[in-house]
């Protein structure tokens, strides 16, 4: 018997959604562009504010965003068949009184329910994928969309290539009754939270936490274990969790990754990252 990680159901996670979302990554495109539009302008979603909630814009494309609004991509399905619709506003464009603009990034002090952090993760998602896959990689020449796919192909050289999903790691180590944090100087004053980092070619998941740890903080971990995973739509990442004992040396910081990092009783932690992350979810979780 299998029991699936409560960590799925983590906001950017599409497990989030419970079933409600079907993405478009096979089928048809429908003929018209009609349902829920995801409109992100600079990490911000537009929304129409219903009393103390946020709704989705619905209906066609929005008429008052017309020759500001991108091209519109087909994203998926919520709720049994409405269609959703993504597209991005610049940076500069004036949004008409009927929108609100929410951030996306929990950081920020995002104000936004979990299912549309999920969707507008994955409209972010969709598109850079489109701002960056315009060209093949190998030689250069336009690419074209894979029918029913995300994936383009090169109708030259005939690449073929997919959005990409960049892996890193984050871990908290325990020994004891205490917890190892870290903080970075741009963050909130007094906030920290976990080593992460990028794992490199040829890097198991579980070496790249041995690394990471040592190359930041500069002591071993040992009893390295996955614990669950997220979606990081910053732009696109995956961040894969893990839980470690500490394994000896001294606290070394990076002072290129980090401004500080030190042992916290669990019973005493400081100011962590908001529930939104899987940061977050270690820290609560293992913490103990």
């Amino acid at each position: 018997m299998t029991t699936t990680p409560l960590s799925v159901y983590l906001p950017f996670n599409i497990d989030c959604l419970r079933g409600a979302f079907v993405p478009a990554k096979r089928g048809t495109k429908p003929p018209s562009e009609h349902g829920h539009w995801l409109i992100i302008q600079d990490q911000k979603l537009l929304v129409v504010p219903d009393g103390d909630r946020f709704r989705l814009p619905s209906g066609g494309r929005p008429a008052k965003l017309d020759g500001a609004i991108s091209e519109a991509i087909w994203l998926g399905t919520l709720n049994g068949g409405t269609e959703c619709w993504v597209a991005s506003i610049p940076r500069d464009a004036v949004v008409p009184d009927e929108f609100q603009r929410e951030t996306l990034v929990p950081m920020a002090g995002t104000k936004l329910p979990d299912d549309l952090l999920s969707l507008g993760g994955m409209a972010m998602q969709a598109l850079w994928w489109e701002s960056t896959s315009g060209f093949c990689p190998r030689c250069g020449e336009r690419t074209e969309r894979l029918v029913g796919e995300w994936g383009k192909r090169c109708p030259k050289c005939k690449y073929e290539h997919y959005p990409h999903l960049h892996p890193a790691v984050i871990v908290i180590v325990r020994d004891g009754d205490r917890v190892l944090l870290a903080r970075k100087a741009i963050w909130a004053p007094g906030r920290y939270a976990l080593v992460a980092g990028f794992v490199d070619n040829g890097e198991s998941l579980e070496g790249c936490v041995a690394r990471e740890v040592k190359e930041e903080v500069g002591v071993d971990v040992k009893d390295i274990t996955y614990v669950g995973s997220q979606n990081w739509p910053f732009p696109s990442q995956l961040m894969v969790g893990f839980v470690a004992t500490y394994a000896g040396g001294e606290i070394k910081v990076d002072a290129e990754e980090l401004e500080d990092a030190r042992w916290f009783p669990c019973s005493n932690l400081p100011s962590l990252p908001s529930r939104h992350s899987i940061s977050r979810y270690l820290i609560d979780n293992f913490a103990r």
